[in-house]
């Protein structure tokens, strides 16, 4: 519940400050600021993987249904949702295309996935395809402004959006893991 609160409040946040936000000339950036965005959101991207698939590796097969309380996402269900967000969310907040995942029923079944090894492997290939689709882009296709929830967003605006939300899941199976007495991989 507090969860989807603060999730609810980011999102609200960030709908303001686009909305009350004046056009201006560097709401287009340049080629050049594309490609330089581009690169950095990947090289933050590689981090958030590896941070994701250690805590996903780390977390016992016993403890993906767990969660703090009731109408909360499981650890299952958080991982699962960033490996959503990579198949579809990230690429198409930027250009790329979604992975292809079968039908929308079929797609929907992966997110109810709670076996250990098909959700690392899931997390994995998320974080892949996301990777794949942003190396592919022009940084030219970056320059303008693309629907983004709903909103009319810079590429800048996005990455701010789409990171911030990644980070804050990524967050939240922190405190996940602290709470079930699992340390992060990187901080042993």
């Amino acid at each position: 519940m507090k969860c989807r609160f603060i999730a609810a409040a980011v999102a609200a946040g960030l709908a303001l400050t686009v909305a009350s936000t004046p056009a201006r000339a560097q709401d287009v950036i340049s080629k050049d600021a594309a490609a330089e965005l581009k690169a950095s959101f990947i090289k933050d991207l590689d981090v958030m993987r590896g941070k994701f698939v250690g805590l996903a590796e780390a977390f016992p097969a016993d403890k993906y249904a767990w969660r703090p309380m009731e109408g909360v996402r499981s650890v299952a269900e958080v991982l699962m949702l960033a490996a959503m967000e990579g198949y579809s969310f990230i690429p198409n907040s930027f250009g790329g295309k979604p992975a292809n995942l079968g039908s929308r029923e079929e797609a929907a079944t992966l997110r109810t996935l709670s076996d250990k090894a098909q959700v690392v492997d899931h997390v994995k290939k998320g974080f892949d395809h996301a990777k794949k689709e942003l190396e592919a882009l022009d940084p030219s296709a970056m320059t303008g402004k693309r629907k983004v929830m709903g909103m009319d967003m810079s590429a800048s605006q996005a990455a701010l959006g789409v990171g911030g939300d990644l980070h804050e899941h990524l967050g939240q199976l922190i405190a996940y893991a602290r709470t079930n007495h699992i340390v992060p991989p990187w901080s042993k």
